[in-house]
């Protein structure tokens, strides 16, 4: 914070300055609110809708409606809002983005807004990351809305069409946000406009707000169709790459670099800061022979250059275990920011089949773009858009610029007492590893939990195999095992407990020190012999007459409490060997990621402590370091295994971050430029194809388009019309195909004038 800020105060706390009259006002009507019955409580949903329907706004109603939704909270969840909570609510109720750090209940938070909003009836939207949130937070968070009166809805993939339709004429309705974007696609490929789903896009909430808005905002959503069978060309455009010699360019200054030499020397040059892959003078003399072609260039070659370009960043780019992962014969997408795989989503332009070819697998039919549209433009159409996430000041600037919203930090239930140490640097990767080895085992030794954060699976499994050799037992979650995640997370604050992870973005469940009640009492259901349905149906908050259902929720709910009796103790030993231990092996090129895995330790006042350990062959340092540090090393001449830790170090990784994240905002908002020109012509005709729908008179829209239409052709022909030249058939059969006529028996006997056969 700058001397400015010390004085006045930052941004966010004006702001929460600013709500605080509204939260105590919350807190005075909860002595009025806890006399009244579990009926007049319901009630109040009746009363505030006849309270709109006067003429009062939601802020007029705000105080009263919040402090209900806390009463109800405390009767069917057994949580109370803290006030913390009430201010994350007026936030998101504003339409601005709450930063919460991680373990302070934002999903509780939500209950607030989403309530409140949806007594206007046009529905509210509750935008998860992935399908297990939406689904346990429509059930969890379900049952206040349902005590209230409100009805939840739940969208997903594979999903009967009545039953989603169902779901979004409910009040509220959770989902994802890829559901919710292709949803809209699909609804504006109908054939009747009783196949539509979607109502109007009216509020919507997004949980990680800056996972989905920010880091998927760089891939946009795509209906395909199948287009022609996959060609034979991308296997040999591989088999072409790999007999070829690369140069590859990792430092930030290039000017050194010997283009002649280079293209004496190398087929092709890699980019790694630019993500670049071209073929020098000597690879495309070699690709000339390996065709048979004359010109590489010639534009009659432009197949064979965009596959050989395509071959080349899938050899030289795309690493395996890093940004994919080759599964039961499948090429699958990672996501670089949160580790999981992202089903269902493919790299396009051909790079998907380039890798499959690369890989060796199946290569997929190409296909062709029915519908498109990004994640930008999608939730910019909501009437008011807000969201939560425990990471969003690094990108405060994307999202004012791009989304008009701004972010608001509210502060903590109870005070932050994590210790962050400095980054250490060590001169390579291998020194780097033992070090974090050794600090592994030192607090796996005291009983301290340990969590490791990774930036590949690569690192994540490399780690694994040097713990195993020490004897050291721990768990890995990572893309290629994350069904476990929520289990492995859960118990990661466990007394000695060492958890590898690449990533930590939305995962949905909190550590707890000592570890997690609720895991514990599903492995001992387990023992019992429960199946996993059955468990499932324990674990669950829907409503149920079901005996054996309500007969294992019993035995859960008895064990979570026989449980919890045990942890008590456990987390005390914990608390008394430092709190969770975070160590991440590199540093991220988002900030935003490395500040995700830091505050998984700390929540809710406990103790923690977290470092960085860093090599000068990591990939950030390597591209984007420049030379400060590698002058530091050879000026000390320090010793491999060595640290170096200098808060002007740690300045300059943030200045190479700084450096990434502008760069990818760049790539963000170069995409949206060009789907701002997609969404000028989408606008257009998805209204007018919605007037179809409608069953609007658009008879002079048409017949305007099909006079536009013929002004064209004749435009085309004006001139050889006019000096007697033009090919009647041609022109006829152009009139006829373009405009979809049966006969053009009529024009044929006209003398062949432009504006008479436009009259006609």
């Amino acid at each position: 914070m700058g001397l400015f800020g010390k004085i006045f105060g930052t941004y966010s706390e004006k702001e929460v300055k600013r709500v605080m009259p509204i939260v105590q006002k919350i807190n005075s009507l909860e002595p009025e609110m806890e006399k009244l019955t579990d009926k007049e409580l319901t009630n109040k949903t009746s009363y505030f809708k006849e309270e709109l329907a006067k003429g009062k706004t939601l802020d007029d109603i705000l105080p009263e409606a919040f402090a209900v939704v806390r009463e109800a909270s405390k009767r069917v969840l057994g949580m109370r809002h803290f006030d913390v909570q009430l201010i994350g609510g007026i936030i998101l109720h504003q339409g601005r983005i709450a930063e919460m750090k991680t373990g302070e209940g934002k999903t509780l938070v939500a209950t607030l807004p989403v309530y409140l909003n949806a007594l206007t009836g046009k529905g509210v939207h509750v935008i998860t990351v992935n399908e297990y949130l939406a689904k346990r937070d429509s059930e969890w968070m379900g049952k206040v809305y349902r005590f209230l009166g409100l009805s939840v809805g739940l969208i997903y993939g594979r999903m009967d069409y009545n039953e989603k339709q169902n779901a979004y004429r409910a009040d509220i309705t959770y989902g994802t946000n890829n559901e919710f974007g292709f949803d809209y696609l699909r609804d504006n490929m109908v054939i009747h406009k009783e196949d539509m789903v979607q109502r109007e896009l009216n509020y919507a909430i997004v949980d990680e707000i800056d996972s989905i808005l920010i880091d998927e905002a760089r891939t946009p959503l795509i209906i395909s169709g199948r287009a022609n069978k996959s060609s034979d060309l991308y296997k040999l455009a591989d088999r072409f790459v790999k007999k070829l010699k690369a140069k590859i360019i990792i430092e930030e200054d290039v000017k050194d670099v010997d283009q002649a030499e280079d293209n004496e020397k190398y087929d092709y040059i890699v980019d790694l800061k630019a993500k670049s892959a071209t073929l020098t003078q000597k690879g495309i003399e070699k690709a000339e022979k390996e065709f048979n072609l004359e010109n590489l260039n010639d534009v009659n070659n432009t197949d064979i250059v965009h596959n050989i370009n395509q071959a080349l960043r899938a050899n030289g780019i795309m690493k395996r275990d890093i940004d994919y992962i080759v599964k039961d014969g499948e090429v699958l997408i990672v996501d670089e920011f949160t580790g999981r795989i992202m089903y269902g989503r493919r790299y396009n332009d051909g790079l998907h089949q380039a890798i499959e070819a690369k890989e060796n697998v199946k290569i997929a039919d190409e296909s062709k773009t029915l519908a498109t549209i990004t994640f930008q433009n999608y939730f910019r159409m909501y009437e008011k858009l807000s969201g939560m996430t425990g990471t969003a000041m690094t990108e405060e600037a994307e999202f004012k610029e791009i989304y008009n919203l701004d972010v608001v930090a509210i502060p903590t239930n109870k005070p932050l007492i994590r210790i962050d140490q400095t980054d250490i640097i060590y001169k390579n990767e291998a020194a780097k590893f033992n070090a974090v080895i050794q600090d592994i085992k030192a607090s796996h030794e005291k009983g301290q939990p340990v969590l490791v954060g990774t930036v590949s699976i690569e690192n994540s499994e490399k780690l694994s195999r040097l713990l195993n050799k020490e004897g050291i037992p721990h768990e890995v979650l990572n893309a290629k095992n994350h069904e476990k995640e929520a289990e492995i997370i859960a118990q990661a604050g466990k007394y000695g407990a060492v958890t590898i992870a690449t990533n930590m973005a939305g995962r949905g469940t909190d550590i707890m020190l000592g570890g997690n009640s609720e895991y514990l009492a599903k492995q001992e259901m387990r023992k019992q012999k429960y199946e996993e349905s059955m468990i499932e149906q324990a674990t669950a908050f829907n409503e149920t007459d079901d005996k054996e259902i309500l007969e294992a929720r019993s035995t859960f709910k008895n064990l979570v409490n026989k449980f919890d009796e045990q942890i008590k103790d456990e987390k005390e030993k914990v608390i008394s060997a430092g709190g969770l231990k975070i160590i991440g092996t590199e540093r991220h090129e988002s900030r935003r990621i490395d500040n995700q895995l830091r505050g998984r330790s700390g929540r809710q006042g406990d103790p923690g402590e977290t470092r960085f350990y860093l090599a000068l062959d990591d990939n950030l340092l390597k591209i984007f370091g420049g030379d400060i540090i590698t002058k530091i090393f050879e000026k000390g001449n320090v010793p491999e295994d060595l640290p170096i830790e200098v808060k002007l170090i740690a300045k300059t990784i943030e200045s190479a971050q700084s450096k990434v994240e502008g760069r990818n905002f760049s790539i963000r908002k170069h995409i949206l430029n060009y789907d701002d020109v997609m969404n000028i012509q989408r606008d257009i005709i998805y209204s007018q194809r919605r007037k179809v729908l409608d069953g609007d008179n658009i008879r002079d829209n048409i017949v305007e388009m099909i006079e536009s239409a013929c002004e064209m052709i004749i435009d085309t022909y004006r001139e050889e019309i006019q000096e007697n030249k033009v090919n009647r058939d041609a022109l006829l059969n152009e009139i006829k195909v373009s405009l979809n006529l049966a006969d053009v028996e009529s024009l044929k006997d006209s003398k062949l004038n432009a504006d008479k056969i436009l009259k006609e």
